[in-house]
């Protein structure tokens, strides 16, 4: 007898980290939402034939575009306001905190069997905790059983100290644990090593690989197993005087080891935040990248920015994956991705029960 599909729903979906991870793992992606264009797009050029809706949430009626009873609904809604590292917006009135009732929204109409919503870590800590008992509360009410949890993406195979919430729920009546950790960290070397030296602000749709498959990490394999060549070598251009401050960085180092004559343009340096000027250390996974653009983290071995492929490889997207948009579009959704190989391990876990 041949089994059913399961049916995964994306919401806030962007480019499509939580779907790729989701999709490794056995699930069948039914639909999407994102109401960013690009991130659309890019959705849409990785997961061919997923309907993808590209408008607000809260205009949507789910049962409109999908039959009731999928398997699963996931998604991490707009999380600007739970954020640790926003002080101007991090308060209870900010509108982004409850978008998650659309989530709720879309569970207790479709009645999914199960549900994954991620978030940022400073969601454990909002309202004095309050906002994760108010989200229990409701997914209660509606008849899910839930167990949360901050996981590290660099317990789960990706080359990134990245942390996120993430909450499981289920109508079943299972009590769900987490999966392991994985035995072996990977580092920015095993995961990027293989890619082609740059230069500032260099724009090169495709490059060949600078190491044989034979000679990399088993990561590094597995990122390349569907392509041939480096897509997206694109770097941002930053000014000649950014450059000459990365050359004084050591790996592991920060704005710190910068002369402090070559800073003078900030009106006050120690109020820079220490992922500012970060040179990534080869040896260990990587810092969060979310804004690294913004953050101007820094190539562990050349004196320049990360580039797009290199940031996807430390998010742990495959080199097939395209991204679409302009660079600063497409380094946004790379930052805001959930880590694929992260999301594969905890759908794995959703599928043993």
């Amino acid at each position: 007898m041949k089994k059913s599909k399961k049916i995964g729903i994306d919401i806030f979906s962007g480019a499509g980290g939580l779907s790729l991870g989701a999709e490794n793992a056995g699930i069948s992606i039914g639909l999407a939402i994102e109401k960013d264009p690009s991130a659309a797009k890019t959705f849409s050029r990785n997961h061919p034939g997923v309907n993808i809706l590209c408008k607000d949430i809260g205009e949507i009626k789910p049962l409109e575009h999908i039959e009731k009873n999928p398997f699963i609904v996931f998604g991490g809604p707009p999380c600007q306001g739970f954020s640790l590292s926003n002080t101007k917006t991090r308060t209870e009135f900010n509108k982004n905190n409850y978008l998650f009732n659309e989530f709720v929204r879309f569970v207790n109409e479709l009645q999914p069997e199960w549900f994954l919503f991620e978030n940022v870590e400073g969601i454990t800590t909002f309202n004095h905790g309050e906002t994760v008992k108010e989200i229990k509360a409701c997914f209660k009410e509606i008849g899910y059983e839930t167990t949360e949890k901050v996981l590290y993406a660099s317990d789960y195979g990706v080359p990134q100290h990245r942390n996120r919430f993430i909450m499981v729920g289920n109508r079943l009546g299972k009590t769900f644990e987490f999966p392991a950790k994985s035995n072996r960290r990977i580092s920015v070397e095993d995961a990027i090593s293989d890619l082609p030296d740059l230069n500032n602000g260099d724009k090169f749709a495709d490059l060949p690989y600078k190491r044989e498959l034979s000679e990399v990490s088993n990561y590094a394999k597995s990122m390349r197993l569907k392509s041939n060549s480096a897509s997206q070598n694109l770097v941002s251009k930053n000014e000649e005087y950014v450059i000459e401050r990365y050359k004084h960085i050591k790996q592991g180092q920060n704005w710190r080891a910068i002369p402090s004559e070559m800073m003078q343009n900030y009106a006050n340096v120690n109020n820079c935040h220490s992922g500012i000027y970060k040179r990534l250390d080869a040896s260990i996974p990587s810092v969060v990248i979310s804004n690294y653009r913004k953050n101007m983290l820094i190539h562990p071995f050349q004196d320049r920015g990360l580039s797009v492929r290199e940031a996807a490889r430390l998010q742990s997207f495959p080199d097939h994956f395209v991204f679409e948009g302009t660079l600063m579009h497409v380094q946004q959704q790379i930052g805001n991705a959930v880590p694929p190989l992260l999301a594969e391990a905890i759908f794995k876990k959703i599928l043993s029960y």
